[in-house]
């Protein structure tokens, strides 16, 4: 029995639960406690100076944020501090023991009342540091009453067991009330911070008689008599009304051919500016810093606050919430056409083969027709301009059921604008030289702006890539859409194939090869124009030599001979086996005819002696030919090139290849040298081509006489050099009778088939770079007319942005998209500058006056909250208060049967109303220690705030 009972004691003592573990809400506190220790905010020693006045604006706010557990649930713990720098003060620190916490301290500091822009708790307590916990993102708010005590205990257990003196707040209720109760413990000190928010302000808590009760209530002071209260008011006056300002945009003309809408401009300008107001609101702040009880009356009978009286004025503006601005807009819509697949076709309903199969008939019978020898039909009818122009009559006949995306006046004005040319009759050398003209006057104008245009690659202002981008982003957006870019650009290229059949050079573009810093389009607009220069160069030559071979009075069985072996000149242009005419062999005829020996009269080709030198093996003088011009090439054909070359891989025979494909210009000119000069051998060539390898030395010959003797390098002396292969190959043929290098109407038919594929969306996508180029510089136009620096230095931002975003290999629109709503931005700002700018000036003629109003303006842009130099009186002031006269009048206007008389107010009620009241007393005890109180009292017509920070002695009580 026994030894049974001291089984069951055993049991029972294994049972006991040990009560020394840490509970939840134990391990809370000392979590709690651990962040303060890890942000060394227990150092009690560290003296903080009273903050100067701006520094809660103007000064950089550090936030630390830890995440803490109660059971499951989370909160986020978070310390604000207020960066300055530390000031060592000895007397500071001998007197730490006795001085009181920092935030008390700040609760009497006046400097920094109604900070514009701080936390709601810098605001109501004027707390330079402060920890705040909140429920994590994704947790329920503090609700019940038994939770909030127990978070509010445990922030007291946490503050006394640390010694840290610096405040700690916990966000109870909904989030979006922002109710906050902390507390704040010093050495026999402590404050409580409380909040009272109710949706109704109490009528008798309307006035600052009945909120100085609530105070004195509260404090509870025995002392007679009472301290007096410092009082600081602010009055807010919200003005809304902007009638009496003209519209932000010119109204519309609806007499101009592109007029009829808000923002219509002419074409070739960019649209810009708000369509609507951009600023919604103007807030003038009223404020009565330092007022003692007693001075200011304010009851629910009268009031002394009259806001002209007030010593104190502030403005801050509250800008519209994404306004309509033009030069967004466009840019977003022409964005969105960059993303459309559509193809020409599909947007007109426009095809080959339509109803009227008469004129097409079956496609075979169309082949044959072109390739029977004994046509019925004359070559010319047959050609590719005169499929084009029966083309573009069966799209006019059908148009004329359908109507057009664009009207044949607006057409007509953009195809104007894009080929100035064309509006006066020129003869063809006057047009010539207007293009020419053009090209030096565009490359004149893009130079200031040249590194923007590189940056881009994007083409030269005024070009016609440029002129054709602003015309695709006026035609996007205002006639038509997609189906007017179609339609524009279908004419457009049929005026480039009319160009091209007419020899009619390309109207504002410059001279030379294609620039492959341009976009593509551009470069194939240059190609273009590179193919109709050679094609005419060639015509001329032609014309020149027959004109030539009629004055000399040919025979005419030389000239039937010519006739029979050569292709008729109507013919050649189609033919792969085609000539280059070069324009200098006009003038070959002298040198050939003066040197008549030797077979010098065989001689073609020639320009001049090069350098006095003659030919090796003869007394010859050694001729520079004429040659071809390498072929231009725009970068897609080099790329291609490239692809080509690469794929011919390694081995030998690869390689071999290669180097015959690239040596085309080779041979040509060792073709054109053995032409001008019969005889010659492949050192002479050499030592015209390429002098370095030619190299000359001094040897003695075998009468021991030095003598000067040269031969070919090393490298032209490898076994199998391509330069001895080609020389062997080459035939002795004048670049007249070669075949071309650069094959101009093949290329020219290649560019426009290019554009013909080319589907609206894939020209705007070659086009944005130019519109991005023309939105930069339009930008940069008005902000120079403003004088926006934030602006000026976004801008800046923006073109190193875009040269990124153009420049990368797959293109993000997502980034493309974000990059648009940037430059939305820069235009809204600008546009409220204008507004702005608009509204305060002021008409006279003192300089000083209109120098401080444009200070006041650029500061209302840049800073939160700017005040008013000589508040009600100033320039600025009295602009105000005209301002809030008009709109009062435009609300309170008499109807005919009302009194005109009677008390005319010239501001609203005030929307906002905030009142700080501060004091020192003796609280609990009429001996305790005098400690700060602080009220901040803030009354709105749906919310009514009093947040407290009261503090009592925990010594003397």
């Amino acid at each position: 029995m026994v030894m049974a009972a001291d089984s069951d004691h055993e049991a029972d003592v294994f049972e006991i639960t040990d009560f020394t573990t840490a509970s939840e809400w134990e391990r809370f506190v000392s979590r709690v406690e651990e962040v303060l220790n890890d942000w060394k905010l227990t150092d009690s020693s560290v003296d903080r100076s009273a903050p100067q006045k701006g520094d809660f604006t103007t000064g950089s706010w550090e936030e630390e944020s830890k995440e803490i557990h109660f059971a499951d649930f989370k909160f986020l713990i978070t310390h604000y501090l207020l960066k300055k720098e530390s000031k060592n003060n000895e007397e500071q620190d001998k007197q730490a023991e006795d001085a009181l916490p920092a935030a008390m301290q700040d609760l009497l500091c006046m400097q920094n009342d109604f900070p514009p822009r701080a936390h709601c708790l810098v605001r109501w307590y004027g707390l330079q540091e402060f920890v705040v916990i909140t429920p994590a993102t994704n947790s329920e708010a503090i609700i019940s009453e038994s939770k909030c005590n127990l978070l509010l205990s445990s922030v007291s257990i946490s503050l006394s067991n640390s010694g840290c003196q610096v405040p700690v707040f916990v966000q109870i209720q909904q989030k979006w009330r922002r109710i906050y109760a902390g507390e704040c413990q010093g050495p026999g000190v402590r404050t409580d911070f409380e909040i009272v928010h109710l949706r109704r302000v109490p009528s008798q808590y309307n006035h600052l008689s009945g909120l100085l009760d609530i105070f004195k209530s509260k404090i509870g002071c025995n002392m007679l008599p009472l301290p007096p209260v410092d009082i600081a008011i602010r009055f807010t006056y919200v003005l809304q009304d902007w009638q009496q300002y003209s519209w932000p945009q010119q109204p519309p003309d609806f007499d101009a051919l592109l007029g009829g809408e808000v923002g219509g401009v002419e074409i070739g300008k960019l649209p810009f500016g708000a369509c609507e107001e951009s600023i919604s609101e103007l807030h003038l702040a009223a404020t009565w810093p330092h007022v003692t009880e007693g001075i200011v009356v304010d009851n629910d009978v009268y009031s002394d606050l009259d806001p002209l009286q007030a010593p104190h004025w502030s403005v801050r503006v509250r800008m519209a919430e994404n306004p309509q601005c033009l030069l967004g807009e466009y840019l977003t819509e022409f964005f969105r056409l960059c993303c459309r697949k559509e193809s020409v076709e599909d947007v007109l309903g426009i095809g080959l083969t339509d109803e009227e199969g008469r004129e097409t008939g079956d496609i075979s019978s169309a082949l044959s027709k072109l390739t029977e020898p004994a046509a019925a039909v004359p070559i010319s009818r047959l050609s590719v301009s005169s499929m084009v122009h029966s083309a573009r009559k069966r799209i006019h006949r059908r148009r004329h059921i359908h109507e057009s995306p664009l009207s044949n006046e607006i057409l007509n004005s953009i195809l104007l604008f894009l080929f100035p040319d064309a509006a006066v009759e020129k003869s063809d050398s006057l047009k010539d030289k207007a293009a020419s003209l053009n090209s030096k006057t565009a490359e004149k104008e893009w130079s200031a702006e040249e590194s923007l245009f590189l940056q881009l690659k994007s083409a030269p202002p005024d070009s016609l890539t440029y002129r054709l981008a602003l015309c695709v982003f006026l035609v996007n957006y205002s006639y038509g859409g997609l189906a007017g870019v179609a339609h524009l650009w279908q004419e457009f290229v049929l005026e480039l194939r009319y160009r091209w059949e007419n020899t009619c050079l390309v109207y504002g573009l410059e001279a030379g090869p294609p620039d492959l810093r341009c976009c593509l389009l551009h470069q194939k607009l240059q190609m273009l124009n590179c193919c109709i220069e050679r094609r005419r160069a060639r015509d001329e030559a032609r014309k020149a030599q027959e004109a030539t071979k009629q004055s000399k009075e040919a025979e005419s069985e030389l000239s039937a001979k010519e006739t029979s072996q050569g292709k008729s000149w109507e013919s050649w242009s189609d033919s792969e086996e085609e000539f280059y005419e070069c324009l200098s062999e006009q003038g070959e005829d002298g040198p050939q005819t003066e040197a008549g020996q030797n077979g010098a009269s065989r001689a073609e080709g020639r320009l001049h002696p090069y350098n006095n030198l003659t030919l090796l093996h003869s007394s010859e003088p050694l001729y520079v030919p004429v040659t071809q011009e390498p072929a231009p090439m725009t970068e897609d054909q080099l790329e291609e090139q490239s692809e080509v070359l690469a794929k011919l891989g390694t081995t030998a025979e690869g390689t071999h290849l290669r180097a015959r494909m690239q040596s085309a210009c080779l041979l040509s000119d060792m073709e054109s040298f053995k032409a001008a000069n019969p005889g010659c051998v492949l050192e002479d060539f050499v030592r015209w081509y390429s002098p370095r390898d030619y190299v000359m030395e001094e040897v003695v010959d075998e009468k021991g006489n030095k003598v000067t003797r040269g031969e070919l390098s090393t490298r032209m002396k490898i076994a199998g050099n391509m330069w001895v292969e080609a020389w062997e190959t080459a035939r002795v043929t004048p670049a007249r009778r070669q075949k071309r290098l650069f094959d101009d109407t093949k290329e020219a038919e290649k560019v426009l088939h290019y554009f013909a594929m080319q589907k609206p969306g894939d020209v705007a996508c070659h086009l944005f770079s130019c519109v991005i180029h023309a939105a930069l510089l339009k930008l940069k136009q008005e902000e120079a007319a403003e004088n926006v620096p934030a602006v000026r230095k976004s801008i800046q931002q923006a073109a190193s942005q875009v040269n990124k975003l153009l420049h990368s290999t797959n293109l993000d629109y997502k980034r493309f998209e974000e990059f648009v709503k940037q430059l939305a931005g820069m235009e809204t700002a600008i546009a409220q500058a204008r507004s702005l700018k608009a509204k305060f000036t002021f008409n006279n003629e003192d300089q000083s006056e209109a120098t401080e109003l444009k200070k006041f303006v650029s500061s209302l842009l840049e800073e939160p909250e700017v005040e008013v130099t000589g508040a009600g009186q100033g320039p600025a002031g009295r602009i105000i208060h005209r301002l809030f006269v008009n709109a009062q009048q435009a609300a309170l206007l008499p109807l005919p049967d009302e009194d005109v008389g009677g008390d005319k107010k010239d501001f609203p009620p005030p929307a906002g109303r905030e009142i700080l009241l501060r004091t020192c007393v003796p609280r609990p005890a009429p001996y305790s220690r005098s400690l700060p109180q602080r009220l901040f009292c803030v009354l709105m017509r749906e919310e009514f705030r009093l947040a407290g920070a009261f503090s009592s002695d925990t010594s003397f009580f």
